[in-house]
């Protein structure tokens, strides 16, 4: 891996484009076993200075605080409860702005590296409201100058609270401060469901199921703003572990190690698969790390939540900051760096700093419990019913275990995309075309990508579909494209959730760019629902609907090579139901 030039697999191009994309896709699953990525270290370099400049942002913010003490004595001061409630706000702040998860070329994000801000507060371009035929005027996919000026006061409001003061003592906090007017938190929450209800994006880009909750029990009062922002955090960790206890897991683990930069490229990485380079699936070693980690981050949490102080405290404190550290070195995709360092501020300051505040401290016990039971009950639903929730709400975070897409595009569409949906920019391939200066070095960094998306389980369902998406046209005639890709360019963000860019999607881009029978096929493939081992589909034409629909089973999937493309297929609708 060097500093500036990335780390490419070496092939003929000329010879790889003229195998079967299952050929194609071998040597890049190979290079990324052995070196990951190849990024060039000045990528993760700049990444560490945006971290850089989020710490010092809402460093700046908590000391703008009236009475808080000097810029450099943060010791005194880093544990009141209005600085943790900035942190939360601010944080989503920088997340609804575009700053945050999915920012840059980590991402795949090239021109521009960001959306969000660039693209809501822009009238005539896409939305999707999460319940259009339930929820009262929340019907259509055009934006409105409403929604971008509901967009542009979700971040007035924001900024507003970032630069108050608090509201005086609370002696149950032990603060002379107190936390922020409850007004402004009111104004914050409002107005983000308002945006939500006719957008679902911006929910999900605000990390809505992170900072509302905890911004909504800072309405609570006394100890039980502490003890609410713990059960939050108490349910993101079990919440998360629980969506791990998959055959899934231990992929991601394997592939995001492989691309861990601090990981030395050779022996260490090849360690993580069974046998390198011909059996790609998880070593034993993987497994182990994969059982481990999940372990942790389910029981270290009740050690946190139920002792108050003392060495238990301490020592889960730390672990707990030892596994946000190691996911933030990894730099996973779709980068939730900012996330992971609010995550371990969150450990330093509700469980330690406030470690005596438990259960026992709380005066008004209703609320609390309305808060977890909602919180726990949307993960419970979304690992039962995976369909219906979105992974994020549903905390399968890094799970392996997500809804995906693959969009199959003829490229005399690629102008209909970028002006009927008023895009960000051009597709990825196009975008890829110039940065590499011509299509055919774009062969390379497109199939490491379908190879990263092959070392992951649904990979390989995902290619399989392909041809059968693809009966009875060339597929050489198509650029096969990721939906999230496709995503962030068309709705302004992704974050690898296939709720994004599903039927909802197709129907809002057939609405707007006309496309012709066969010109966008789309494959649709749910998560794994914890008590069935399979994961159905669906098979979409954007012009004429739906085509096919069936199921996958789990089983064939870990079994397989990253570049299988033949799993079995149990169709259940279409022209060949019944068929396997």
């Amino acid at each position: 891996m060097g500093f500036i030039r990335p780390n490419l697999p070496v092939v003929d191009v000329v010879e790889l484009s003229k195998r079967p994309r299952a050929e194609r896709i071998v040597p890049m699953t190979r290079h990324i076993a052995e070196n990951g990525f190849g990024t060039p270290l000045v990528m993760h370099l700049m990444y560490g200075v945006k971290i850089a400049l989020y710490v010092l942002g809402g460093w700046l913010f908590a000391w703008s605080t009236r009475g808080i003490g000097g810029f450099t004595d943060v010791g005194t001061w880093w544990s009141e409860p209005i600085v943790f409630q900035k942190a939360v706000l601010y944080t989503m702040l920088f997340e609804v702005v575009g700053l945050g998860c999915c920012f840059g070329p980590l991402a795949g994000r090239y021109f521009p590296p960001m959306g969000s801000i660039l693209y809501w507060l822009r009238p005539g371009t896409t939305r999707l409201p999460p319940w259009p035929g339930r929820v009262p005027l929340t019907n259509g996919n055009d934006r409105t100058p409403l929604d971008a000026l509901l967009y542009g006061a979700l971040l007035a409001l924001l900024v507003i609270a970032l630069v108050s003061d608090g509201t005086g003592p609370i002696p149950a906090l032990d603060t002379a401060i107190g936390v922020l007017p409850r007004w402004q938190t009111i104004a914050v929450l409002a107005v983000l469901a308002a945006i939500s209800l006719r957008d679902k994006v911006i929910f999900l880009a605000a990390r809505g199921e992170v900072y509302a909750p905890l911004a909504l029990a800072f309405l609570f009062s006394g100890a039980d703003i502490i003890v609410g922002a713990k059960v939050v955090f108490m349910v993101i960790w079990l919440g998360a572990a629980t969506s791990k206890l998959t055959r899934h897991f231990p992929f991601v683990i394997s592939t995001m190690l492989a691309n861990n930069p601090f990981i030395p490229s050779g022996i260490l990485k090849r360690s993580l698969f069974k046998s390198y380079p011909d059996d790609l699936r998880p070593s034993a070693l993987a497994g182990v790390i994969a059982h481990f980690s999940t372990a942790v981050e389910g029981l270290v949490p009740l050690v946190l939540f139920f002792c108050h102080g003392g060495w238990p405290t301490a020592i889960a404190a730390f672990v707990m900051i030892v596994f946000h550290l190691n996911i933030l070195l990894a730099f996973p995709m779709g980068v939730p760096l900012e996330w992971n360092v609010f995550m371990i501020f969150g450990v330093l300051s509700l469980f330690v700093a406030h470690a005596r505040l438990g259960l026992s401290s709380v005066d008004n016990p209703l609320p609390v419990a309305i808060l977890f039971v909602v919180l726990a009950g949307t993960v419970v639903v979304g690992n039962l019913y995976p369909r219906k929730v979105s992974f994020l709400p549903g905390m399968r975070y890094y799970a392996g275990n997500w809804d995906t897409t693959l969009w199959c595009v003829k490229p005399s569409v690629d102008d209909k995309f970028r002006t009927g949906a008023r895009a960000l920019g051009p597709m990825q391939h196009l975008q890829l075309e110039r940065l590499y200066g011509s299509k055919e070095d774009t062969l390379v960094p497109l199939h490491l990508a379908m190879a990263f998306r092959g070392m992951n389980t649904h990979g390989r369902a995902l290619f399989t579909l392909v041809h059968r998406a693809l009966a009875g046209y060339d597929e050489d005639d198509y650029n096969v494209c990721e939906g999230e890709v496709l995503c962030s360019m068309v709705l302004g963000w992704n974050f690898g959730d296939g709720h994004m860019h599903n039927e909802c999607l197709v129907e809002a881009l057939q609405q707007r760019c006309g496309f012709e029978p066969g010109e966008v096929r789309v494959v649709i493939l749910d998560a794994q629902p914890i008590y069935r081992q399979r994961q159905e589909y669906r098979l979409v034409d954007a012009a004429t609907g739906e085509f096919e629909r069936g199921y996958i089973d789990v089983v064939d999937m870990v079994t397989t090579q990253p570049w299988a493309d033949d799993l079995p297929v149990h169709v259940q609708s279409g022209a060949r139901a019944g068929q396997a």
